[in-house]
This record gives structure tokens, C-alpha cells and sequence, in this order.
């Protein structure tokens, strides 16, 4: 399995508006197990995205898909940065494959 956790900056008052574009854009991608995007509650510019993909691969060719382009399209004005963007190897967790 292959994993990605990352922090974006978003700009001030755009989080639901962001959010709400990447809720539409990853329903039903092929090869993606888990992709959870969480509020920081710390932080009113900032959210957290956690995935999981069967392979490397599979991330890379979703970035292509017509749904997946038009999301970054309209997400790229909301973002202001990316703090923390890190690739993990998921070993187990609830609702993953076993191993």
C-alpha cells in the first residue's frame, strides 16, 4: 500500500468552500482505499488529507482523471500553501485490506 499525509494552507473564510470541492472530486477513485480530509481545529487556514492508495501508481494516474483535474482546477485560488506533505507505506488499519 502506499500513503500520503499533508497539511494545506487554505485562504482565510475558503476551508468549507475547499473542502466541499475535494468531498466531490474522490468518491469512487480506482485504487484509493481511504482518503479522509480533516479540519485542523487549531487552525481556521489549515486541513489535513490522509490516503491511502493500493500503490503509488494509483495516486499518480488519478492526478490524470477529467473529475480529479476540474477539482484542482477549482481548488488552486483557495490554497495558499502546503506545510507538511509526507509518504507513508500503511501497514493495517480499520476498513484496509489485510496483508
Amino acid at each position: 500500500m502506499y500513503g500520503l499525509i499533508g497539511k494545506m494552507r487554505v485562504a482565510p473564510g475558503k476551508r468549507d468552500e475547499l473542502l466541499s470541492i475535494l468531498n466531490e472530486a474522490t468518491n469512487g477513485l480506482p485504487g484509493c482505499l481511504s482518503y479522509i480530509v480533516a479540519r485542523d481545529p487549531a487552525d481556521t487556514t489549515a486541513i489535513w488529507i490522509t490516503e491511502v492508495w493500493t500503490d503509488a501508481e494509483s495516486h499518480k494516474a488519478s492526478l490524470a482523471l477529467p473529475e480529479v483535474k476540474a477539482a484542482i482546477v477549482r481548488a488552486q485560488p483557495l490554497i495558499t500553501g502546503f506545510d507538511i506533505h509526507i509518504e507513508t507505506e500503511p501497514v493495517s488499519g480499520v476498513g484496509l485490506p489485510a496483508r
